[in-house]
């Protein structure tokens, strides 16, 4: 992650400036911009999306948002794959997805990329276990391993291909297995 320096900026402040391509997020009072994805931390973080919403959906059960920037205590971050379950929500008044969301997601995924700080990552899904958030995980691409943090309970790590990789309560239909996970980066 590529640290911006300048002057001391409030929450409110960081949030009028212009967003970044990529993100950057604003923690503990220091903008961060995230490093650009590449070609398996995309791959992964669209073949996620797109399975997490296949069982969550159409239920109304959940939504699974890629890049979506998320604002509370006194932080502003961008999970990779950030997943809300359907009444947490935020709604505009013509009932539409709201533009911002001023809340922990219920699930926060980190794929982690070449050159960034797993430590940055965890300490991110450790403030939104603290807030609400019931699971996060950080995937490496590069060992092929899950690193989970399950609210309230000890991190779990995931490296054979046989391991079901955990998931919150409200995805219980998602059955994925680490090595399945991993075979989405083979053509």
């Amino acid at each position: 992650m590529v640290q911006i320096p300048q002057k001391t900026l409030t929450l409110a402040e960081f949030l009028k400036l212009p967003e970044t391509k990529p993100a950057s997020e604003f923690i503990d009072g220091q903008i961060t911009q995230k490093p650009m994805p590449q070609g398996q931390h995309s791959r992964l973080q669209g073949k996620l999306v797109t399975a997490i919403n296949a069982v969550t959906e159409d239920q109304k059960i959940a939504l699974a948002f890629p890049e979506l920037r998320c604002t509370f205590r006194g932080r502003s971050t961008v999970p990779d794959i950030a997943v809300f379950t359907w009444d947490r929500i935020p709604r505009n008044d013509r009932g539409q997805v709201a533009n911002r969301f001023e809340a922990a997601p219920d699930w926060s995924i980190e794929i982690l990329s070449p050159e960034q700080s797993q430590n940055r990552l965890t300490r991110n899904l450790l403030h939104g276990l603290k807030h609400g958030t019931q699971l996060g995980w950080i995937i490496d691409p590069d060992d092929e391993t899950v690193l989970t943090y399950p609210a309230g309970q000890a991190p779990e790590f995931f490296e054979e291909a046989t391991d079901i990789l955990p998931v919150p309560n409200f995805a219980i239909e998602l059955q994925l297995a680490l090595g399945n996970l991993f075979a989405w980066l083979k053509l």
